[in-house]
């Protein structure tokens, strides 16, 4: 009968599980940056809503409409678009008509006048959109001349600042889990690597005696666990992927709200970020299995 050979190849361990754990981790931590991303944009959207309502004084021609226009235009608060601030003329006449659509009674045919105002419609930049911010925005305009009062939703900005908020709590709580997770796998990829050196510690002991260079014994091992990491970081990239799509059929609007380019930074960051994780956990594990003496081998 011939003897059959056990023998593992240099570099070798139980990976399954290591490939299992790194996924995990790179999962939770891919999810966790899309949920942010997905719950800022939502964010940063309700925000692009909030508007200032500027009402203007009675009997004001078209030239000192235009002056107080400008005025406002120059203001650094102010958002833009498309390099336009984000200004909207509505006269009085208009939104006598809208309140009348949305009400469904002729309060002009009651009252026998027309009893509002002349008013601009802006939207304040992200950064001045806050309650201290925004008492200074509203005596900073009242003080233009022939601005009668300065008017927004209390109630949005309260959602709002409730959804930052919640942001917040969100990360904290997860990054917890991420943190916990990057440290398991990285105590894992240095048992199982520790595990294959010790099955292997006589063979790598005689490359030593006869000369091969600490390089070469690493390089097996390390090349071995950075392809572990990188199909760890495709297997979570997979799996987000999957989550995302089913996310988009049960919420369709969830979509508008992730760009192309943030999925893809997520995707590229989660093969790096496992590539490195296995690429420093193994060059750490055998750096520190060759310093050790000969007498710790047994």
């Amino acid at each position: 009968m011939k003897a059959t050979s056990n023998k593992k190849s240099v570099g070798s361990y139980p990976f399954v599980n290591v490939i299992f754990s790194i996924s995990t981790a790179l999962f939770m931590i891919g999810l966790f940056f899309l949920l942010v991303i997905i719950a800022r944009n939502i964010s940063s959207d309700l925000k692009k809503g909030i508007e200032i309502q500027v009402f203007l004084r009675k009997g004001l021609n078209e030239e000192e409409i235009k002056v107080i226009e400008k005025g406002l235009s120059e203001k650094s608060y102010i958002d833009q678009s498309d390099g336009k601030p984000r200004i909207q003329f509505l006269s009085k006449e208009d939104a006598a008509k809208t309140l009348i659509e949305d009400t469904g009674e002729d309060f002009i045919e009651f009252l026998g006048a027309n009893p509002l105002r002349d008013s601009y419609i802006i939207n304040l930049t992200e950064d001045f959109q806050n309650n201290e911010r925004l008492e200074e925005i509203k005596k900073d305009i009242e003080s233009i001349p022939d601005i009668y009062e300065v008017a927004y939703t209390q109630n949005l900005k309260k959602m709002v600042d409730d959804i930052n908020d919640n942001i917040q709590i969100l990360g904290m709580v997860i990054s917890v889990f991420v943190i916990i997770l990057l440290f398991t796998v990285v105590v894992l990829i240095n048992n199982a690597i520790k595990l294959a050196l010790f099955s292997q510690r006589f063979l790598i002991r005689s490359m030593q005696l006869v000369g091969a260079t600490p390089f070469f014994i690493k390089k097996p091992f390390v090349l071995r666990a950075t392809l572990h990491g990188a199909i760890s970081g495709f297997l979570a990239t997979l799996l987000l992927l999957g989550i995302y799509l089913l996310a988009i059929e049960i919420l369709p609007d969830i979509e508008q709200f992730l760009k192309l380019w943030e999925i893809s930074l997520i995707f590229i960051g989660l093969l790096a970020l496992g590539s490195i994780i296995g690429y420093l956990s193994s060059y750490s594990a055998v750096t520190r299995y060759l310093r050790m003496r000969l007498d710790e081998l047994y």
